[in-house]
Formats: C-alpha cells, structure tokens, sequence
C-alpha cells in the first residue's frame, strides 16, 4: 500500500479515535463524577485525556512505515 493511501486511512482512523474516545470519556464522567471530589475527578480527566494516545500509538507508527522495494 502506497504511503499516501496509508496516511489517508490512519487520519481518518485517528479522527474517528478520537471522535469515540471523547464520547466516552464524557459518558463515564457523567455516570461516575456528579458524586466523586474533585482530586478524583482532576485523575479521571488526566488519564481520559491522554489515554487515547496508546491506541494511537500502533496506528501512528504503520502511517509512517516505508515502503519495501521490490527485489
């Protein structure tokens, strides 16, 4: 698969990541912090805001993954 067909996907993967994991991460606070304090609440939105780079992540390094050449 060509790099730039490559790149179109994951973008379009990425967005739609982060798309799902916003929506979420907003249901469960909705259905877990009105009751928590506010040292929870600060937890859940430093985990909820960067836990989405670990899926990320694999999606990431197969964009930028060259091409072989052919032998």
């Amino acid at each position: 698969m060509r790099m730039r067909t490559r790149k179109l996907i994951g973008t379009v993967a990425l967005l739609l990541l982060s798309v799902v994991w916003t929506l979420l991460a907003m249901a469960l606070a909705q259905a877990v912090l009105p009751s928590a304090n506010s040292l929870l609440a600060a937890v859940y939105y430093i985990v909820a805001g960067t836990g989405w780079v670990l899926p990320a992540m694999p999606l990431i390094a197969w964009m930028v993954k060259q091409e072989r050449k052919p032998t």
